[in-house]
């Protein structure tokens, strides 16, 4: 049988992870996710199974998903004879989440790949209505900003377009081992009922908004759309003082 893992594991330093220890905080994190009660879960780098242990008691069906090798043996270890816990070897940005819905989706995010499966969140049906990921506290505050402020941009809208975003904790380095050199945060992304209609189309005006954030709309968006671009009211601002909705509107009325 297979030892556990120590807790100052040393894992590659592409696969580098901080595993977060404090009880209180994985708890409210499975609470989140899961509520009183879900009939399945996908966790996303369960590392050393800290959250995979909370989850367990909200849910019927955990599917986890590793990427480290030995982590996985680990969980499998663990884990053994729990058979509502399914023990998945891959990369999850390579892995079909879809196969395992209806689910919530949870995970202590690598913080080098938080963008990539935020994105893959957002890409996922009305079947996953629910994600809550820990995340390093510069991408929380951008999934959560404001508009005109430093932190919003594409990425704060894209995401906002399709869920409201919540602030779960706010979670120090302490908390984990070994302590990352950045704060922590977990946030809850609770998917909108009604998405905008031509998303595809919509977030690539988003994204030729915010090309360069320094400039104008006029200045981002003329190559795209000529002279139209020069004639919109919100042509002298600069996307990221341009709130959800001004986004869609603006969007319709230049495709029209």
């Amino acid at each position: 049988m297979s030892q556990a893992l120590p807790l100052n594991l040393e894992l590659p330093r592409k696969l580098g992870q901080h595993f977060l220890v404090r009880d209180a905080i994985l708890n409210q994190l499975a609470v989140a996710a899961c509520g009183r009660h879900t009939q399945r879960v996908v966790e996303i780098g369960p590392g050393k199974g800290a959250l995979t242990r909370h989850l367990l008691v909200l849910t019927d069906e955990l599917h986890v998903i590793e990427l480290d090798l030995r982590l996985v043996r680990h969980l499998e270890t663990k884990f053994a004879g729990i058979e509502k816990l399914h023990v998945h070897s891959g990369d999850v940005l390579d892995t079909d989440l879809s196969q395992w819905g209806p689910a919530a989706i949870a995970g202590n995010v690598p913080y080098y790949i938080t963008s990539p499966i935020v994105e893959k969140f957002l890409s996922l049906d009305a079947r996953f209505p629910i994600a809550v990921f820990l995340v390093q506290l510069e991408v929380a505050e951008r999934l959560l900003a404001t508009p005109g402020t430093r932190d919003y941009g594409y990425l704060t809208v894209a995401t906002q377009l399709l869920c409201d975003v919540q602030l779960v904790c706010r979670v120090p380095p302490n908390a984990f081992v070994p302590p990352p050199k950045v704060g922590s945060a977990g946030v809850r992304l609770q998917r909108k009922a009604s998405p905008p209609e031509n998303l595809s189309e919509l977030l690539r005006f988003v994204s030729r908004s915010f090309a360069h954030k320094r400039k104008t709309l006029r200045n981002n968006l003329r190559p795209f759309y000529g002279e139209r671009a020069d004639s919109i009211p919100e042509a002298g601002l600069r996307a990221e003082q341009l709130n959800i909705d001004q986004f869609v509107r603006l969007h319709a009325s230049l495709s029209s």
